[in-house]
């Protein structure tokens, strides 16, 4: 919004741009398994699928349809295009109604810009809410031509429908990965780097062990004997210190790798040394969250300045002539550790496992080679989704910066779509 508004715009507030109908407050008096859905909160997020019908008839002002515009205006301050066909509206939920001179995606998008201002508002609040009456206090510059209002749209949606497009490639690839990731971990690869049959397929193939069929060509052994190094964190309260090595912990562990946050502890040099005294972590390193809710949870070392860790985390690393780290991460992944892993979870008020446990079990072992092949595999899943997951970003940034220029006419549609005409 700009003092010095673009010739054809004006300025004016939400209440202007159409019509805000609350939905109806439904109870339990009204849930039935049959007819339209009732939709809350937690459907327009997400969060929830459906739970409640109602089978009998209301006003069509609660009724949605596919395209319908939705604020959420108490508790989770958002704006959606409802396309879940026809249900009912439940209360703390508006349907908006653009008005005959306002474009209805054009008025979608304003109305996701302006959440942000309403969030920051509501900053702090135990319960976020923006009554009917408070849009008129949100100030908005927009287009008096539909006509342009319409492009500014066009050109968003776009952007929305490659963000979606992208967000669906990169859900569909995990799923491909993790199917992969359970075929590598039971079939393995043969001699000539392809896939094995499965066990119901080829039974001749596989052998009975702790861990159920496998590979013929494959060991299985506990952790203590695959592995050169099982460490836990500091047990010591650190000396914090503004400058020096790092102190991480479970919440620098993220998607398989360990990042740096801005507000990571510093910890002084001396006592960094006295815990690296006899060993230290190098890159490659496998690390798993050993207490609390987080058990279980996997991260691998990458390029990273001097730091330790806190106690809640394990240090592992695969003997090179037996475990690769890289399978190790993967098996770490999978159900059947993690299965194993809180069967020998003390459950306590603070769940925890200890390293002789942990140590204790099992793990498959194929060949030294065939677990490289194994692990790049895997890693060229991963490259893929890392690759499209950036490429998202990159969309959101885009999609951000250009949202904040068309939505106050600091760059008018006209001039993009004339660059973009052939």
């Amino acid at each position: 919004m700009s003092e010095l508004r673009p010739e054809g715009w004006k300025q004016t507030n939400l209440a202007s741009l159409g019509e805000y109908l609350n939905g109806f407050a439904f109870n339990d008096e009204h849930w039935s398994e049959q007819g339209l859905p009732i939709v809350r909160i937690a459907q327009i997020t997400g969060s929830q699928g459906i739970v409640d019908r109602y089978p009998g008839r209301l006003p069509d002002t609660y009724l949605l349809n596919d395209g319908e515009l939705i604020f959420s205006w108490s508790g989770t301050l958002t704006v959606v295009r409802w396309f879940g066909g026809s249900a009912w509206l439940n209360q703390h939920l508006f349907k908006v109604v653009n008005h005959h001179n306002i474009d209805k995606s054009f008025l979608f998008h304003v109305l996701r810009s302006s959440v942000v201002e309403m969030n920051k508002r509501t900053h702090g609040s135990t319960m976020k809410h923006i009554k009917r009456g408070e849009l008129q206090e949100f100030q908005v510059d927009i287009p008096i031509k539909l006509g342009e209002q319409q492009q500014i749209a066009q050109v968003l949606d776009t952007l929305d429908t490659v963000i979606h497009k992208t967000e669906a490639i990169i859900e569909k690839l995990k799923q491909v990965k993790q199917g992969l990731l359970h075929d590598l971990l039971t079939r393995g690869v043969d001699a000539n780097g392809q896939l094995r049959p499965s066990y119901e397929q080829a039974p001749h193939l596989y052998k009975q062990s702790p861990l159920g069929w496998i590979p013929k060509e494959w060991s299985v052994d506990r952790l203590f004997n695959s592995c050169s190094l099982i460490r836990d964190g500091t047990h010591l309260p650190p000396v914090r210190v503004n400058t020096g090595p790092l102190l991480l912990s479970v919440r620098n562990m993220k998607d398989g790798k360990l990042v740096l946050t801005d507000d990571d502890t510093r910890i002084s040099n001396a006592f960094y040394v006295q815990m690296h005294k006899h060993w230290s972590i190098e890159k490659g390193d496998v690390l798993l969250a050993i207490v609390g809710a987080t058990i279980g949870k996997i991260a691998q070392v990458g390029d990273m300045p001097k730091f330790t860790l806190q106690r809640s985390v394990a240090i592992l690393r695969g003997k090179k002539e037996r475990l690769q780290n890289r399978f190790m991460l993967a098996y770490m992944g999978s159900h059947e550790f993690k299965a194993e892993l809180w069967a020998q979870v003390n459950q306590t008020a603070q769940p925890g496992i200890y390293l002789d446990q942990l140590g204790s079990i099992n793990i498959p072992l194929p060949p030294v080679q065939e677990q490289q092949v194994l692990g790049e595999r895997l890693s060229a899943a991963e490259n893929q989704i890392s690759y499209e997951e950036a490429y998202l970003g990159k969309l959101k940034t885009q999609k951000s910066g250009l949202m904040d220029d068309l939505l106050t006419g600091r760059v008018r549609v006209t001039s993009l779509l004339k660059i973009a005409a052939p």
